[in-house]
């Protein structure tokens, strides 16, 4: 029922002597908290909290429960809810736009491989539910359209158990999901194919280093977006920047005020990106939508709060 791949990293936690039996749940965890949530740190609070939970429970409690792992999971994503409830009210006292975090390298390293496909109506696979623009899109929906898009779609949840852990019915929950898959439908692109995306990239980051607004325009949408998350941690636009010119001008400025800021073709989120490194560090990294050869979206992480994994 739950994604359960081979995890050689997994480790039991000093003194806990049974958690081996349940530690190969420990990633599947992360990998759910993280599409629900959009935050590695909040993911990590979530597996921290769903196991205290586990060992609140008294021994013939945990000796009772048949599937430890679905157990796991349906506390998790109880948490994530509530987590997701009160995330609004957090997002009003940040400071600038909020953005995912950024992931480093292939999702499939990172978070396994696809399961078996659903009916392409109604899914979107392991790997494209960790891409930028669609953990973008999630956070616009209601914390209830999320759970139940992602249960369902993502991890291919029965609707009868998506109901126990958002607490609607069955039926109600199959109408969050499809609300949910009808807003991203609307709002998402397909993404293009990884040799264009990285084609795209390159010639950006070319045209970034040299200062060439003109060529950075002709790679940009005439509407597209440019959204950067500084979290008043680091400089950032507080505003989205619209429109292709718009942007170009603000990447010259900051490639001018940034001398020291080198870039690196990296991937982010499973797709072709860029990293901006300050002696050696990163301290940006730039995850984009792109569509027959054109920049729609780019979404700049400068929170240094938000690159831990890429500093590591």
């Amino acid at each position: 029922m739950t994604e359960r791949p081979d995890d050689p990293e997994a480790r039991a936690l000093p003194g806990d002597s049974d958690l081996a039996d349940i530690t190969s749940e420990r990633r599947q965890l992360l990998r759910l908290a993280y599409r629900l949530l959009g935050s590695t740190a909040d993911a990590e609070d979530v597996l921290q909290e769903t196991y205290v939970r586990w060992y609140s429970l008294a021994p013939s409690a945990r000796e009772a429960v048949k599937s430890p792992g679905a157990w796991l999971t349906t506390v998790a994503s109880r948490i994530c809810l509530d987590m997701l409830g009160s995330a609004r009210a957090r997002r009003e006292r940040y400071i600038g736009e909020w953005l995912p975090d950024p992931l480093p390298g292939h999702t499939k390293a990172l978070y396994g491989p696809s399961t078996t496909a659903l009916d392409p109506a109604e899914r979107v696979s392991l790997d494209e539910s960790v891409h930028m623009a669609l953990l973008v899109v999630l956070d616009s929906l209601t914390p209830a359209e999320r759970v139940s898009f992602v249960l369902h779609d993502v991890y291919r949840y029965p609707f009868a158990e998506v109901a126990e852990i958002v607490g609607r019915t069955p039926e109600a929950c199959r109408q969050l999901a499809t609300s949910a898959r009808r807003r991203i439908g609307v709002a998402r692109t397909p993404p293009a194919p990884t040799r264009e995306q990285s084609a795209v990239i390159r010639a950006f980051k070319d045209a970034w280093e040299s200062h060439d607004i003109q060529a950075l325009i002709g790679l940009l949408d005439p509407k597209a977006t440019a959204v950067a998350d500084g979290g008043g941690r680091a400089t950032a636009e507080l505003r989205p920047v619209t429109g292709a010119e718009k942007i170009a001008q603000t990447l010259v400025e900051v490639a001018a005020a940034s001398p020291h800021l080198t870039l690196s073709e990296q991937t982010v989120n499973g797709q072709p990106g860029l990293v901006g490194l300050e002696a050696g560090v990163a301290s940006t990294v730039v995850a984009f939508d792109i569509a027959d050869g054109a920049i729609l979206s780019l979404w700049v992480m400068r929170n240094p709060d938000k690159l831990r994994l890429w500093r590591n």
